[in-house]
């Protein structure tokens, strides 16, 4: 399993989506604003900004934010200006991560960013330094409860790479330039998604256990909870019997 996806599935076993629901609303916000400014306010015109606002539906954002996030990114109400960009380092047990950010003081972010994998055995990197190890992908992602075969056949069809069956989660995998038609061609079949976004999908995985297993959750937890920080992608993986001493 992509270590982004595995990262999901313990966060859900965690709860923590709920518990952190303010954080969640933050980071739409951010990406709801900046991808009006850049590509104009209709989501119909703009993937961008289509994708922020499915992703505001699912996590029930009420519409007066989203309204609100997108006029202020268009210029029509006053708002912050954010800078966005990531940094790549390296985790405990040699695990590549890349953060994404959207911030309006980088200078913050950079130091509340390093403090973070200082504190749990990591390094930040220079530009490049792990970027290679990732691909960047389309990926949406099922409930197990819906038909696996009709998934990939429509999945396919509309121009998928991939389709996974990860036990749990059915995953279907694009270029990035194919997402949105693939997106459609799902909707129009009726069929609901849990989650859908470009990610950063790992080449290879690093298994980890033991120590190094339970500090890299907790860095992965410590960017996760930065506003500022709006998405985290790493190559790790751990087992199921490993999860369980932790959890």
């Amino acid at each position: 399993m992509a270590g982004h996806s595995k990262w999901a599935n313990i966060k859900h076993r965690k709860g923590a989506q709920d518990a952190k629901r303010g954080k969640i609303f933050t980071k739409i916000i951010k990406e709801l604003t900046v991808a009006s400014r850049i590509g104009g306010g209709d989501p119909d015109i703009n993937p961008r900004l289509r994708t922020a606002v499915d992703k505001a539906k699912q996590a029930n954002m009420p519409k007066d934010n989203v309204d609100r996030a997108i006029k202020k990114g268009t210029g029509d109400l006053d708002g912050v200006s954010y800078e966005e960009g990531l940094f790549e380092g390296y985790g405990p047990g040699g695990v590549a991560l890349i953060v994404e950010f959207l911030t309006d003081n980088r200078t913050r972010t950079v130091a509340d960013v390093r403090h973070c994998f200082s504190k749990y055995g990591g390094n930040l990197g220079v530009s490049g330094s792990v970027a290679f190890l990732f691909d960047r992908k389309g990926l949406i992602s099922f409930s197990a409860d819906n038909d696996f075969d009709q998934i990939f056949e429509i999945a396919l069809e509309a121009g998928a790479e991939d389709v996974k069956d990860e036990e749990d989660v059915y995953e279907v995998i694009t270029d990035p330039g194919d997402f949105i038609p693939v997106r459609e061609a799902m909707a129009s079949a009726g069929l609901e998604w849990e989650t859908a976004e470009t990610t950063m999908i790992p080449q290879n995985q690093v298994m980890l256990e033991g120590k190094p297993a339970e500090t890299m959750l907790k860095l992965m937890d410590a960017l996760e909870d930065n506003d500022d920080v709006q998405n985290v992608y790493a190559n790790f993986d751990i087992s199921e019997d490993e999860l369980a001493k932790i959890m």
